[in-house]
């Protein structure tokens, strides 16, 4: 399963986001305190701004513990996390020299964060915090001294100050505007993904539809033709051909009202979502049997392990659908080039399970898009939706498909996790 883009900009992100920024924060406000201290000389309140430093230390840990917590964090909190960070710098603001110094830029940090993250009443919020603490350094702070050595003017320390400044917020500001940036185009690639499989699930949606309707009306005429053969052949006991030829055709008639029963107990099962419980070799070879009644001139290699084939299956009815549509595309697949085997191996794969079915055909074309082709098979026998169930049934399943070419033909590789088709028991 993809995590969308939505799930990066929202306030648990943003909280995410201001936590490690506040291990920075507290960082560089420790260096840059000790630094005018000690290296600059200037007369600073050294432990007042030691003490502003280690609550946003405290707060830092208790911010860092509710983020690890399973219940979901709301606006309102992310707005408090916030509140908090601009109060210690507010803070430290006030003993530095308030509006005048070249850091209460910094004060437009939260801003542009949440902006990204929160609603317009949570950006407003913020933004009133910001200038209501900016007001207040403007009217209330404690002068910003000289440097003691005279090493410094004034005027220096202001410009160097806005330089380091700048810098950090240049680093800031360009870092999560391109996170914005990405996490925008990947929200609009993952809505092109949901449109395209809404497109295809539609159209498998009116085949199915018309499918139904199909095996409805073919039921009347199957019906009378299973109620004359019997007379037909009753009418001309003595000619041995014809009733050769009607006793195929009642085979056939039969084999019909099979398979039509057989979708109507697919699509009740379908609606009760009850899944198989059977091991992965009862399974595969329950596939393999239907398979050759309907393909009795293929021939399936298998592959599987006898560990493998031990696990127990959780099996949806249609992931036995979607093995038996890889396996009659694979033997299509090696006709077209004369061969009648085609290949089945199934493997573990740490937390998944891999359905692999290999065929002897000419492969995929390097600009080929089965996911999207609906009804567009090249087999003059085929529907060519064949791989496109396929595909949903695998993301309805949190799997994957992978089709890829190998030196004798293609390969078809379902990818399952074991938690989704898997038996706890």
């Amino acid at each position: 399963m993809r995590v969308i883009a939505l799930q990066r900009t929202g306030p648990f992100a943003l909280a995410r986001t201001l936590a490690w920024l506040r291990l920075c924060a507290i960082a560089g406000q420790s260096m840059a305190v000790l630094v005018c201290a000690f290296a600059m000389g200037l007369d600073i309140p050294l432990l007042p701004l030691l003490l502003g430093v280690g609550m946003l230390g405290v707060f830092a840990v208790m911010a860092a513990w509710r983020l690890t917590q399973p219940w979901p964090l709301r606006e309102w909190e992310t707005i408090v996390h916030i509140a908090a960070d601009t109060l210690v710098l507010g803070y430290l603001l006030y003993f530095t020299g308030g509006a005048s110094n070249p850091f209460v830029t910094l004060l437009l940090v939260p801003i542009a964060l949440s902006a990204a993250a929160l609603s317009i009443g949570g950006v407003l919020a913020v933004s009133g915090l910001a200038g209501f603490a900016y007001l207040l350094l403007a009217r209330y702070y404690v002068p910003l001294p000289g440097a003691t050595d005279g090493r410094f003017s004034d005027f220096h320390l202001h410009v160097a100050g806005m330089g380091v400044n700048f810098i950090i917020m240049a680093l800031l500001l360009g870092f999560f505007i391109n996170t914005l940036a990405r996490a925008v185009r990947a929200q609009q690639m993952e809505v092109q993904r949901v449109r395209e499989r809404g497109l295809r699930d539609e159209g498998i949606l009116a085949i199915a539809t018309q499918a139904a309707g199909a095996a409805h009306e073919l039921n009347t005429p199957l019906s009378t033709m299973r109620t004359l053969l019997p007379e037909l052949r009753r009418e001309h006991p003595t000619d041995g051909p014809l009733n050769e030829d009607l006793a195929l055709l009642q085979d056939q008639v039969e084999r019909c009202r099979t398979i039509l029963r057989e979708m109507v107990a697919f699509g009740q099962t379908q609606l009760s979502q009850e899944p198989e419980q059977q091991t992965v070799d009862a399974f595969v070879h329950g596939c393999l049997e239907r398979f050759q009644l309907l393909r009795p001139e293929a021939e399936v290699e298998l592959g599987l392990g006898r560990s493998v084939g031990q696990l127990r299956l959780r099996a949806p009815p249609a992931l036995r659908h979607a093995l038996m549509n890889l396996l009659n595309n694979a033997a299509d697949a090696s006709a077209l080039r004369h061969e009648n085997v085609v290949g089945l191996e199934v493997h573990r794969d740490g937390a998944m399970l891999e359905w692999i079915v290999i065929d002897h055909g000419p492969g995929f074309a390097d600009d080929e898009d089965f996911a999207t082709r609906i009804g567009g098979s090249e087999k003059q026998t085929g529907l060519g939706i064949g791989l496109a169930l396929a595909e949903a049934t695998a993301e309805r399943l949190s799997g994957e498909l992978i089709a890829t070419n190998t030196e004798h033909g293609a390969e078809m590789r379902l990818r399952l996790p074991l938690a989704v088709i898997g038996d706890p028991s």
